[in-house]
């Protein structure tokens, strides 16, 4: 499995937090597991062949170009032959300017963008015809040049706080007070991105960067636990198996070389 990752060029940053692309080879069919992974994210598959998950409990045919948000339980692909994906992570504070939604309804689903917005169609077409990932990048960035947003100080304050694991130690009054809102004004404005409200918010990024730690370091769960304020081992546990539906040392034995991707082979 060949994968590329680039962080966007200044002129998108705002509104882009990162550009990937993965290409398998025709292999053996893969049984693929996504845990939670706190992003917002637009993917283009160039498969060829139907490609089938499992979205929160639903079966789908996976789009060709589609757009998903924040997710509370894992997602199932079946891989059969070869696929290459190419995603762009968007900044949560961004997508309403970009689509005209808040992120919170692609929160826990799979949406096809070419019923969005038509251009998605030829955007498709455009980023298939590129032969490497670098000409994709460019590709995108130009066709999101048109529609780039100005956000102001606190929308940029919000992105960096959904896509840190900075904070997570404040309460819900402290982290209201750092944004200069009610405790209610606050879980609105964090609810229109992530879908979730402020108590929920700082326990999924707890859980976010237990995954990060877990996939990136040889610490002890213990050590994970203390170091993502988990009130206990007991709590970090629950909290992880209710995200991800698997335990922490089950990831630990089941991780890939992709953060929050789980691979095993069909018999």
């Amino acid at each position: 499995m060949e994968s590329n990752f680039a962080t966007p060029s200044n002129l998108v940053s705002d509104s882009v937090s990162a550009f990937w692309q993965v290409h398998r080879s025709k292999e053996s069919a893969l049984h693929e597991t996504i845990i939670p992974k706190g992003v917002i994210e637009i993917i283009f598959n160039f498969e060829t062949t139907q490609l089938q998950a499992q979205v929160n409990n639903r079966h789908i045919t996976v789009p060709r170009c589609f757009i998903q948000g924040y997710s509370t339980s894992p997602i199932h692909l079946h891989l059969d032959g070869s696929q290459t994906f190419f995603g762009v992570v968007l900044n949560p504070a961004a997508v309403k300017y970009i689509f005209n939604f808040y992120p919170q309804i692609f929160a826990n689903c799979v949406i096809d963008l070419t019923l969005i917005d038509s251009t998605f169609c030829f955007l498709w077409h455009k980023l298939g015809e590129q032969n490497n990932f670098n000409n994709r990048v460019q590709v995108f960035t130009d066709w999101l040049i048109n529609r780039l947003p100005e956000l102001n100080e606190r929308e940029k304050a919000f992105n960096c706080f959904l896509n840190s694991d900075s904070n997570i130690q404040l309460s819900v009054t402290q982290l209201a007070n750092l944004f200069c809102y009610s405790t209610k004004q606050l879980s609105r404005k964090i609810f229109e991105l992530a879908g979730m409200n402020t108590e929920q918010t700082l326990l999924y990024k707890k859980y976010l960067k237990a995954v990060h730690l877990i996939h990136s370091s040889d610490l002890k769960l213990t050590e994970v636990a203390y170091l993502c304020h988990f009130c206990d081992q007991s709590h970090f546990i629950k909290t992880f198996k209710s995200l991800s539906y698997i335990t922490p040392h089950e990831y630990v034995n089941r991780k890939s070389n992709i953060v929050g991707h789980i691979f095993e082979n069909v018999h």
